[in-house]
C-alpha cells in the first residue's frame, strides 16, 4: 500500500500525455494517451461538459502505476471531428467509436472507466463487447433499467436535462452569452449538490449569479483548457448526445442483461445526480445487484459531480486498488 501512495502522490506531469488523431468510422478522433503500448490498457470516457481533460489525474496515475491510459474526444467533441449531421448523432455512434479505436489501436482486453453519461457508453460497451472487457468503473452512476430509470425520473419541467432536450431552447440559453461563461456556468451549477432545476420564466444559465466562484479545485487555467476547445467544437453534438439521442443499444431485448465483468460504482454523496429520485434508493437498498451481481460500490463523502477532479488521489487510489486487483484479466 506504501507503494501504492507514492504513485499517488506523483505530480501530474501534463506534457508526458501525448495526442494523436485516429481515422475512425470516416472521422478523424484524437486521443490523448500516455504508459506503454504493451501495459494492460484502460479507456476513460468523459461526459458533459467535459474533454479528455477531466481525466488528466487519473491518466498519470495509473501510467504510473504500469497501465497504458486512453482518453478520447468523442466525435463532436473537444479536437474530435464532429459528424456530418450532428443532428442526428447518437449513443450508439459513440460505442462504435470506442470499440474502433481500441480495434485501431490493437487493443484485445481493456478497463473502461467513465463518468456523467459516458458511463451509459461504457455500460453499452461492456455489454456488446463483453470479450474485450477488463473490469469498468463508474463515477456517480450504476447501471440501470431504462425502464427503471423512467419511473424514477420524475422531476419538474424545469429540470436541466428536460430543458436541453428541447430543440433551440439551450442554444438560445447559450447564446446569450460567450463559451467561457456558458462553460464556467455549467462547472459550477454541476458542482453543487442541488438537482438543477429552474424556474417557469427562468433558464438554466440563470441558476448561476454573475461573478459566482469556479469550484476550488478548479482553476482558470482548467476553465481555458475546456474554452479553448468548446470554441473550436460548439455544442452541437453536445446537446444531442447525451440530451437528445434515445437511441442506446444495451444488448439485448425483452430481458434486461447482467453486467458481467468485475465492477467499481463510486458514488459521491453530494452529487446533484444521486438525489434524482429513485437513484440512491436503487444503489443502497441492493437492487443494483440484480444487474451488477459483481459490483462493489464506494461512497465519497463530500464528494461532488466531479469527485475525480474535486478529490484525485483519492479516486486514483480506489481505480489503482481495483485495477491492480483485477490485472490478471490479460490484454
Amino acid at each position: 500500500m506504501k507503494q501504492l501512495q507514492n504513485k499517488l502522490q506523483t505530480p501530474a506531469k501534463m506534457d508526458k500525455i501525448s495526442h494523436r488523431f485516429l481515422q475512425v468510422n470516416g472521422l478523424k478522433l484524437h486521443i490523448a494517451e500516455i504508459g506503454s503500448d504493451s501495459s494492460p490498457a484502460v479507456i476513460f470516457l468523459h461526459g458533459f461538459p467535459e474533454i479528455w481533460y477531466t481525466w488528466r489525474h487519473q491518466m498519470i496515475a495509473v501510467a504510473n502505476a504500469g497501465f497504458k491510459a486512453i482518453a478520447p474526444d468523442y466525435r463532436g467533441y473537444g479536437l474530435s471531428d464532429p459528424p456530418a449531421e450532428p443532428d442526428k448523432a447518437s449513443y450508439d455512434d459513440f460505442v462504435n467509436d470506442i470499440a474502433s479505436i481500441l480495434d485501431s489501436l490493437d487493443i484485445s482486453k481493456v478497463f473502461v472507466i467513465a463518468k456523467d453519461f459516458g458511463v451509459w457508453v461504457a455500460y453499452s460497451f461492456v455489454l456488446l463487447h463483453e470479450e474485450k472487457t477488463a473490469g469498468i468503473v463508474t463515477l456517480g452512476m450504476a447501471f440501470m433499467p431504462p425502464n427503471a430509470y423512467k419511473h424514477h425520473l420524475s422531476l419538474p419541467e424545469g429540470f436541466y436535462v428536460q430543458r436541453w432536450q428541447e430543440p433551440g431552447r439551450a442554444e438560445t440559453d447559450f447564446g446569450r452569452f460567450d463559451v467561457k461563461t456558458v462553460i464556467r456556468n455549467i462547472y459550477i451549477l454541476f458542482s453543487r449538490s442541488e438537482i438543477p432545476i429552474a424556474d417557469e420564466n427562468q433558464e438554466i444559465m440563470d441558476l448561476v449569479r454573475p461573478l459566482s466562484p469556479l469550484p476550488s479545485w478548479f482553476t482558470e487555467d482548467d476553465l481555458a483548457t475546456y474554452v479553448a476547445l468548446y470554441e473550436k467544437s460548439g455544442f452541437q453534438t453536445a446537446l444531442q448526445v447525451p440530451y437528445r439521442s434515445s437511441k442506446l443499444n444495451l444488448g439485448y431485448g425483452e430481458q434486461v442483461p447482467k453486467v458481467k465483468a468485475p465492477t467499481m460504482v463510486i458514488i459521491s454523496e453530494e452529487d446533484y445526480a444521486s438525489k434524482v429520485p429513485g437513484v440512491d434508493e436503487y444503489i443502497r437498498s441492493g437492487e443494483v445487484k440484480k444487474y451488477i451481481p459483481n459490483v462493489e460500490i464506494v461512497h465519497v463523502p463530500n464528494g461532488s459531480h466531479f469527485v475525480h477532479e474535486q478529490f484525485p488521489n483519492h479516486v486514483n487510489q480506489l481505480i489503482l486498488t481495483f485495477l491492480d486487483h483485477n490485472k490478471h484479466v490479460k490484454k
